[in-house]
């Protein structure tokens, strides 16, 4: 007993009075019975055990609880939970003055017991773990309500993980984001939102009638992104990406991005006279004024930054995962194996509205793009820019839930609102997200509370369905006037003072508008050459053989401390025999394209609907390992790779993870980005990024990319949907060599046209209607060979063919082909030869016309394919093929009638139909 630690005495104690049976016996016999001389040397015990009356010593007197105070303290503690939980329902948000609802719990003297002022004075504010200021609840309760209840509000406690909780409410209560501004940086706040009323009242009077999308009633977000991009600099960002639909996107082309006044009221004009806009040498199309993209170059007190907007279509929120792409794209070193990520790159900042924020499914897609390895970006600050309308829908009609930002919280994310008529607010707001993405690298949304102080757009007259808002709307003062009044009222600036800021906006604006009208009728200079219309120049794909021997067996190499599936690795072990003696499959024949890219430093992203492995098992790009789970990816570690290789699997989405990858691929040029489909049908759910930037950016936006999409193809009974690729979707957006599009037939094929695709100087997407069955087919393999002395073909002829003797040509593309080579009656159809489209645009035009002239007795072109008449590649090449045959050869089709549905059903319906087919086009 000798040193006896008294706080261990205590522990053993505490076990004995629950369960006297769970201490040692002769530590029982201490409490049970102490020896008097023990007691003597140890005062700690004799107190321990007369405190916890023990063996006789009777229990020192509890102290007499104070019921009152006692319950007073849990009153209170739920009174602070109601405040940081639901203190936003009685903010004070909208500008318009809208009653906020409010919440009973927010009310002390409803609570139990009643929280009167005195009782309030009685309870010590440390017990309640509060942050703001105050000894005592009564002292701290106004600056509670002001900091939760106030022109901003939080949503935070719904978040799951206890820092962040934490870290967010002692930023909130704190104010240490919310400290006022300077005079300095308030006269600069009011220049600043002279600026953008300005601009928009110009407009306004110069083009009555047009279209500008106004920002007037969220004004303040043009500050807001100010500083957001001054944050993200200190912060040591290189550039801030920015989406946003139309609703002020002028003001931020403006006073963000920084383009010319001129710029803008060219726009402008060029509504009104030809002489203001020039055409595109591309024989593009153009786009409206408020969907273009820009990029400007900021100074800011940490140095320059890039900022660029996206250009986006008119679908609302299609950008969204646009901007992701890109600035993960900026955030990645592809110098490096794996494409080393720093999200500290760049910036993403997402504008949306409140309707399409709560009604559009993409918003949900991209939230869900955040926490994944392949595709976070470090955090995106997200500004609902809420007009408290949509078009003429009031939100109960467009939504379920109280706010637009409602969605947000499925996915963890906080929530800040803010009313648009207090500027200060809001750039704390701004610095207070900055702040928590820095820190946890996570999304963070803005609601910025505001209204619409014209219709949807300048041509429309909003009291027709809204007239009590518009006339509150009317009458309200702008967020300008209101701060100038402010500044006029505390002596920060004169009246003539802020009469002379506005009044030098309106100069400025007038100056740009005049110098413009002076180069009407005057030669526009020259400008850049534009992007190289052809998309056919000859690109060498070939790869010498001995690097491709030397490239296959890098790509079977694993270290010794991992240990793949042994099934698997006997697989792809077989792959030092084909590529020696024939027989290299779909799989390794990629792997090899990819391989000899990287070595020649070229970036290659790949990513899609279980794309490691391969929905049909033929990739295997990433090993897993039997005994840990761990994994490898050979194609990070070849020798002399100068160039990334990122592969991840997507979560099951389309519109958003290929509108990420399209971001992605225009932000990064020199790299090829490929997306692959389950099954090519699932490519219908991004048919809106198809139609509005894969296939028509070069046109409107002069925008284009690499991006490869992979789209499984092919009718082997697997039922409507995972036969077709819906490659006449395609074929009907091809114009102006805006894609291209392939349907290879051998592995040699797809090896080249891979390498040319991200070889090719001139960049366009392409769609690859790759193969299901085919992929390990005998008769579809290649030899080593064909990829070191071989190119892509647009069209392969039939090699055995008697030209001489052949009356009936069948051309086809894709799998089809090999129904018809190996059916029963090839053998016996004398006079017929088959040959392949494998280039379906840009149609091979000349190959094609030289193709026929080798069949001088020709009687006969038939176009077989599988798909019904109206889908597939006919109708969109059936003028082509017309214009290539001879005059007195029929054109002949031969397929699947026309039909709603790609394909049937049943497999038996599907191999008497294909049967049916091939019978027809044999002849």
């Amino acid at each position: 007993m000798d040193g006896l630690n008294t706080g261990y005495a205590a522990l053993l104690l505490e076990q004995y009075l629950e369960n006297p049976a769970a201490v040692p016996p002769e530590w029982r016999a201490v409490f049970e019975n102490p020896p008097p001389e023990l007691l003597a040397t140890q005062p700690g015990l004799a107190r321990l055990l007369e405190r916890n009356g023990v063996n006789g010593h009777p229990a020192a007197p509890a102290p007499a609880v104070d019921d009152e105070l006692v319950g007073g303290v849990a009153a209170a503690m739920a009174l602070v939970k109601a405040f940081r939980t639901h203190g936003h329902l009685a903010a004070r948000l909208d500008p318009l003055g809208s009653e906020p609802p409010g919440d009973p719990a927010l009310e002390p003297e409803r609570l139990v017991p009643r929280l009167t002022p005195e009782l309030q004075a009685r309870i010590p504010a440390s017990v309640l773990r509060l942050n703001v200021p105050g000894e005592t609840l009564a002292d701290a309760l106004p600056h509670l309500r002001e900091t939760y209840c106030g022109t901003i509000a939080y949503e935070t406690e719904h978040l799951s993980d206890h820092e962040e909780r934490v870290w967010l409410r002692h930023a909130i209560e704190s104010g240490r984001y919310r400290q006022p501004l300077t005079g300095e940086e308030r006269v600069a706040l009011l220049e600043r939102l002279s600026r953008v009323e300005g601009m928009e009242h110009y407009l306004r009077r110069a083009f009555l009638g047009q279209k500008q999308f106004s920002i007037e009633g969220v004004d303040v977000m043009v500050p807001m992104l100010d500083e957001a991009i001054e944050l993200a600099a200190g912060a040591g960002a290189h550039e801030v990406v920015v989406g946003m639909a139309h609703r002020g996107r002028l003001n931020v082309l403006a006073h963000v991005v920084g383009r010319p006044y001129e710029t803008i009221l060219r726009e402008f004009e060029g509504e009104r006279t030809i002489d203001a806009v020039v055409a595109s040498d591309e024989g593009g199309t153009g786009d409206v004024k408020y969907h273009l993209g820009a990029a400007g170059t900021r100074a800011t007190a940490a140095g320059e930054i890039t900022v660029t907007l996206a250009a986006n279509p008119s679908h609302l929120e299609a950008v969204d995962p646009v901007v992701e792409g890109r600035a993960r794209a900026e955030q990645t070193d592809r110098s490096t194996p794996d494409g080393y990520h720093d999200p500290t790159v760049a910036l993403p900042v997402l504008i949306h509205g409140d309707a399409s924020f709560a009604g559009q499914g993409e918003v949900a897609e991209t939230l869900n793009l955040e926490g994944l390895t392949g595709y976070s970006t470090g955090g995106t600050l997200h500004l609902i820019a809420n007009n408290q309308v949509g078009f003429t829908t009031d939100p109960e009609d467009g939504r379920s839930t109280r706010y637009s930002s409602d969605l947000a919280k499925g996915f963890d994310i906080p929530i800040i609102h803010v009313n648009a008529d207090d500027p200060e607010a809001a750039i704390s707001a701004i610095r207070l997200a900055h702040a928590y993405r820095w820190r946890f690298s996570h999304d963070i949304v803005v609601d910025l509370v505001g209204y619409r102080r014209y219709g949807h757009n300048e041509q429309d007259e909003p009291a027709y369905t809204q007239p009590l808002l518009t006339a509150a709307i009317a009458a309200h003062p702008t967020v300008r006037e209101q701060f100038a009044a402010r500044l006029v009222r505390e002596g920060t600036l004169t009246q003539e003072q802020v009469d002379e800021l506005a009044a030098e906006v309106a100069a400025e604006l007038k100056a740009a508008h005049e110098r413009l009208k002076q180069t009407f009728g005057v030669e526009p200079p020259a400008r850049e050459q534009p992007l190289p219309r052809s998309t056919g120049a000859v690109v060498h794909t070939a790869v010498d053989a001995a690097r491709l021997r030397a490239l296959n067996e890098q790509l079977l190499r694993v270290p010794d401390w991992f240990t793949p599936h042994p099934k698997l690795m006997k697989q792809l072990e077989r792959r030092r025999w084909t590529i020696e003696n024939g027989g290299i499959d779909w799989g390794q024949a990629e792997a090899l394209a990819f391989g000899s890219l990287l070595v020649e430093g070229i970036p290659i992203r790949i990513t899609g609907q279980d794309t490691e492995r391969g929905t049909f098992a033929h990739r295997h790009a990433v090993l897993h390992d039997v005994k840990t789970g761990g994994t490898f990816t050979p194609m990070q570690h070849l020798d002399g790779a100068a160039a990334s290789f990122e592969i991840f699997n997507s979560p099951l989405s389309e519109y958003a993870c290929v509108g990420f990858e399209y971001g992605y691929s225009a932000a990064a040029p020199e790299a090829l980005v490929l997306w692959e489909a389950q099954f090519g049908d699932f490519v219908n759910g991004a048919q809106i990024v198809i139609d509005q930037f894969i296939s028509a950016g070069l046109s409107k936006w002069g925008e284009t990319s690499r991006l490869t999409l992979l789209l499984p193809h092919g009718y082997e009974g697997n039922g409507p949907e995972h036969s077709s690729a819906r490659l006449e979707r395609f074929l009907q957006l091809a114009a102006q060599e805006n894609i291209r599009i392939a349907n290879c037939t051998t592995a040699a094929q797809y090896f080249h046209l891979v390498r040319r695709q991200a070889l090719d100087a001139t960049a366009r997407p392409l769609v690859v209607m790759t193969p299901k069955g085919l992929l390990r087919m005998k008769q579809a393999s290649s030899t080593l060979d064909d990829l070191a002395f071989g190119e892509f073909r647009p069209l392969l002829d039939d090699a055995d063919a008697d030209r001489e003797r052949t009356t009936r040509l069948l051309l086809c593309s894709g799998k089809v082909y090999y129904d018809i080579a190996g059916h029963e009656r090839r053998g016996e159809a004398e006079g017929v030869a088959v040959a392949r489209l494998e280039q379906l645009y840009p149609f091979p035009v000349e190959q094609a016309a030289a193709l026929l002239r080798g069949y001088p007795n020709l009687r006969e072109l038939v176009w077989v394919q599988e798909e019904p008449q109206n889908m597939g590649p006919y109708r969109a090449i059936r003028h082509r093929l017309e214009e290539a045959k001879p005059d007195d050869v029929p054109l002949l089709y031969v397929g699947r009638p026309w039909r709603a549905s790609p394909s049937e059903g049943y497999p038996t319906a599907h191999l008497r139909e294909q049967d049916r087919i091939v019978r027809a086009a044999l002849g």
